[in-house]
């Protein structure tokens, strides 16, 4: 949790995000994943001072138990002065004991995004799904929360000025604009309506800059005259010489009896896998995304 100080910024973990995008469709697969098609709704987690803290605590902590279809677990909230946003103790179930800093006593608003992400981590352990090491299993947990219709919370958490900041979650704000906005493009949701930090929906524009270029890389038809323009002497250096060696894009070129070209789906990051000829129709076994290539 940064609070008060510098807060990073740019895509310093997009690969590793990018990554978690495909293991959650492979864990979940594609039909549990759609399954997540609505985001959490502003008003289910509203918190206003007046309420009770730990009934309201407790009434948001269940509906993030709903969201991720957790029918049997429990989640037991409670405060503390600590140095992170929050913390869950991850058992056997069906209770979970969740703490939350003392700092959101009054920063009530931001309760929804803390357990938001606690409970992710909750979701992810009964799937056992995970990836090695603290920093990475943290990124995973919160490109879940985004991709999952929770994660808005998170980055509407962000708030930045000349004298004070406070971020959530481990991801800088322009992934989780990223992660967003490819929730945005699969599922056909905008959640730029919900922001009510102006620096969330920068980062959300920022973000969303970046997923469409992902859908604008050569093979893709959508790739723009420059891409096309590199992919064709990577083409043309891989048929000459052979596959391998250096390519100016995201796209490898393999060789055998006939020239391949192998380039992440746009949607879920698996590597696509078809045969250099022209104008081809791909379909993502992984996603279900039908993309129309030039190889």
């Amino acid at each position: 949790m940064a609070n008060g100080g510098p807060v990073e910024h740019g895509y310093p973990h997009l690969d590793t995000v990018r990554a978690a995008i495909t293991a959650l469709y492979k864990r979940l697969s594609y039909d549990t994943v759609h399954t997540f098609g609505t985001s959490v709704a502003p008003a289910d987690v509203a918190f206003c001072d007046i309420d009770d803290l730990h009934l309201g605590a407790q009434r948001v902590a269940r509906v993030m138990v709903q969201h991720f279809r957790l029918p049997d677990a429990r989640m037991i909230v409670s405060f503390r002065d600590m140095e992170h946003a929050a913390g869950v103790e991850l058992a056997a179930g069906p209770e979970y004991f969740i703490e939350l800093n003392n700092r959101f006593r009054t920063h009530r608003r931001d309760i929804g995004a803390a357990l938001a992400h606690e409970v992710m981590h909750v979701y992810l352990h009964r799937l056992g799904l995970s990836f090695p090491g603290t920093r990475d299993n943290e990124i995973l947990t919160d490109t879940a929360t985004a991709y999952l219709g929770a994660g808005w919370l998170l980055l509407d958490a962000f708030r930045e000025d000349g004298t004070s900041s406070q971020k959530l979650g481990y991801l800088t704000p322009e992934e989780f604009g990223y992660v967003l906005a490819k929730r945005a493009l699969a599922f056909g949701e905008d959640p730029a309506v919900w922001f009510t930090s102006p620096q969330a929906y920068t980062a959300y524009t920022k973000g969303l800059q970046l997923a469409r270029q992902d859908e604008r890389q050569p093979p893709l038809t959508a790739a723009g005259w420059a891409g096309r323009r590199r992919y064709a002497k990577d083409r043309r250096h891989a048929q000459d010489h052979g596959a391998g060696g250096a390519c100016g894009g995201p796209y490898t070129f393999d060789a055998g009896s006939t020239l391949k070209v192998s380039f992440p789906c746009p949607t879920c990051r698996q590597r696509i896998r078809v045969p250099v000829r022209g104008r081809v129709r791909a379909r993502c076994t992984l996603c279900r995304s039908v993309l129309d290539c030039d190889t």
